[in-house]
This record gives C-alpha cells, sequence and structure tokens, in this order.
C-alpha cells in the first residue's frame, strides 16, 4: 500500500512530560511501520527531548506562543490543520481529547478517560466540563477514537449517546528501560530523592493528589497501621506520596498538618529516572485509585518488581490482572490490607514475580500496532 503520512498534536503534552506525555512519548517512539511518514509537532520545550527518543520521527516546533493554553488551542485550531495540509497528512491523531473542526482528511482521536461523565465529582467543574464536551464531540463525529482500556470504552458507550466512531483499545506500554528491577544503587538514590532518613524503608504511592486518587483514605490507613503497630513494637516503614498536588483539599489540609512523627514525606514530583529505585525498592505499592482509564503507575510499578495493592474499580483488574494485591478503598480495608502485607513476607515475594511476569505484557509496540490499523483504517477517507 502507498505510505501514508501522519501528523501527530503533541503541543497538549506538559512542561513534566507526565500523562499525556508519556503516551505520546511511547507510541511515537514505537511508530517505525516502514509504511508510515510520521510527523510529530509539539512545543518548543519539548522538540529536543522527542527528536531524541523518536529518531525515526520528524518532529515540528509549534509556536512558541502556544505555551498559553487558550492560544494553544487556537492554534490547534488554525495553525494545526494547515500544517497537516502543508505536510501533505492524510491522517491527523490528535492524542488528548481535542481535535481541529476544519479539519476534513483522515482523523483519528484518543480519549483517555470516561470519569469526566460517570463521577465527575472526581474532578474540577471546568474540567470536567471542557473534556466532557470533547468526549461527546469525538464520539459522534470523528470515525475511529482510541481508548486504553475496555471499562473506559465501556463507560463511553453507556454515558454518551449516538456514537458514531469505531472505539478501539489501545492498552499502555511501559518503558522497560526506566521501569525495570532497581540496582541497590538506583534504590539508595530514590531515598535520598524522597527525602527519606538513612535506611529506611517506605511504603510509595506515585499519583497527583486528586479526590480520585483516594489519598484521605490512604492517609488514614497509614496512620492506623502505624498507631498500632507502634503499639507492639513492630516498626513500620514510612509512607511517601510521589506526584504533584491537584485539587483534593481534604488530602492535601492533611499533608500540610503532618508532622515528622507521622512518618509521611510528600517527595512532589519525582525525577522519571528515581521511579524504577522509588517503586522497586519499596516495601510495596499502594494505588488506593476509586478508578481510572488505565491506571499507567500500576503497571510501572509492575515493571520494576514491585507488589502492588490496588482496588478493582473500573480498568484497574485489567491492567493488574493475577499480580497485583486488591482491596476495597475504604480506610478501614486499606488499614486490613497493608497490614496484611506488612505481616506477610511471603505473600509479597510472591506479587513481586507475579507482577515482573504480567509487566511483559505491556508493550508499547503492541499499542503502537493498534494505532497503525486505526491510522490505515482511515487515511482514505475523510473525518
Amino acid at each position: 500500500m502507498p505510505q501514508i503520512t501522519v501528523l501527530i498534536d503533541g503541543t497538549a503534552v506538559p512542561r513534566n512530560l507526565g500523562g499525556v506525555g508519556r503516551y505520546v512519548e511511547g507510541v511515537a517512539s514505537h511508530l517505525t511501520d516502514p509504511d508510515l511518514d510520521v510527523h510529530l509537532v509539539v512545543r518548543p520545550v519539548h522538540a529536543d527531548h522527542f527528536a531524541s527518543v523518536a529518531p525515526h520521527v520528524t518532529v515540528h516546533s509549534a509556536p512558541t506562543w502556544t505555551d498559553s493554553v487558550p492560544l494553544r488551542f487556537l492554534w490547534e485550531q488554525t495553525g494545526l490543520p494547515a500544517l497537516g495540509r502543508r505536510l501533505g497528512a492524510t491522517v491527523l491523531h490528535s492524542p488528548h481529547y481535542t481535535f481541529p473542526f476544519a479539519w476534513r482528511r483522515g482523523s483519528v482521536v484518543t480519549l483517555h478517560d470516561a470519569t469526566f461523565f460517570s463521577n465527575p465529582e472526581w474532578h474540577s467543574r471546568l474540567k470536567r466540563t471542557f473534556f466532557t464536551w470533547w468526549s461527546r464531540r469525538s464520539l459522534r463525529s470523528r470515525p475511529v477514537v482510541i481508548v486504553p482500556s475496555a471499562a473506559t470504552a465501556t463507560e463511553a458507550a453507556r454515558v454518551v449517546s449516538g456514537i458514531r466512531a469505531d472505539v478501539r483499545v489501545a492498552p499502555l506500554g511501559v518503558d522497560r528501560a526506566r521501569f525495570h528491577e532497581p540496582t541497590v544503587a538506583e534504590v539508595e538514590d530514590a531515598r535520598i530523592a524522597a527525602g527519606l532518613p538513612d535506611h529506611a524503608s517506605w511504603i510509595a504511592f506515585l499519583g497527583t493528589i486528586e479526590p480520585r486518587k483516594n489519598v484521605t483514605a490512604l492517609l488514614d490507613a497509614y496512620a492506623a497501621v502505624r498507631d498500632a503497630r507502634d503499639a507492639t513494637g513492630s516498626p513500620t516503614p514510612w509512607l511517601v506520596l510521589s506526584g504533584a498536588r491537584g485539587w483534593d483539599d481534604s488530602a492535601i489540609e492533611r499533608l500540610d498538618a503532618l508532622q515528622d512523627a507521622d512518618r509521611v514525606v510528600e517527595a512532589g514530583y519525582l525525577p522519571v529516572e528515581d521511579l524504577a529505585g522509588f517503586l522497586g525498592g519499596a516495601a510495596f505499592v499502594v494505588y488506593p485509585s476509586l478508578g481510572e482509564g488505565f491506571g499507567l503507575p500500576v503497571v510501572e510499578a509492575m515493571a520494576t518488581g514491585a507488589c502492588v495493592l490496588t482496588t478493582r474499580r473500573l480498568s484497574l483488574p485489567e491492567v493488574g490482572g493475577d499480580a497485583a494485591v486488591y482491596t476495597e478503598p475504604s480506610s478501614v480495608d486499606l488499614a486490613a490490607s497493608i497490614a496484611r502485607l506488612l505481616d506477610d513476607p511471603a505473600l509479597v515475594a510472591s506479587h513481586r514475580s507475579a507482577a515482573l511476569r504480567r509487566a511483559d505484557d505491556f508493550t508499547w509496540d503492541a499499542t503502537a500496532a493498534v494505532h497503525v490499523d486505526a491510522y490505515e483504517a482511515v487515511a482514505g477517507g475523510g473525518r
């Protein structure tokens, strides 16, 4: 078949490359099919990074003023389709909900999450209004929409009427060069980066402090376990939270009131090079989310050989399979599950081994293959 020219819009990638940045990195760097001529447009701050991680892709810089969010959307509607036409692109991939209305050739949009519809209380009013509006437009007007899990596809079908798009599931992958069983030195580097005392062990949490991550319940559960173990003289690893502060006011208020004696560390946004040591070096990883479109931190933790404690909500069992340990998300259930893992090293060890095997099921090559099929499906037609 003739070569397909694809333009991927990476201008929504955040400065710290989190979230959609990991997705665009993973997909773009694995689109090596010789039948594709792949172009990626990003904001100037990211151009060198993507040129290095995806050397087979032609990287373009958007105007510097697209660092402004309102102006980025303006450019998406005007400059992006103009760039696509200039490049002779037959497919435009919009990897973060929004797309240019003026684009009349092949179009693929990625929706990462349907909880803006199903659980609006987890999101700020602005975000849920914005993302539900664009999700509906994508599902009703684009030929192919990609989602990261069957749970997200099911939720979208349940809450959005009039879907015309061919909704395709592309589970995310994990970069095994970044997320691997850590060395002793990497574990020590992560301990130092997290600000822990010498020789301290820890329980790890990775994620934004937002309502769905259930951080208040985690803090309550940890305090209950720590106090009970202190009473019997049993040591308790520290709890370390890595991630940016979001909009969970209750959890943030609790974090602001922490004392050293609480043995909880808010480490902030750890560099990606420290994450293998942080996750794989932990006693175990806790991800007590109330629901995710995919749950990439679970896969990343499993790839480091971590035992992961999570919930059965939405996509998380798709990701964790039999390798994860599951709990209900209440503080009482979380406390019981944390105590069980602390008291049963053999159980933790068995789930560490299972986690490494499970992580092998999630590759960016497989994710990219779904995208190639989607591009081929829309290349010959309009939107």
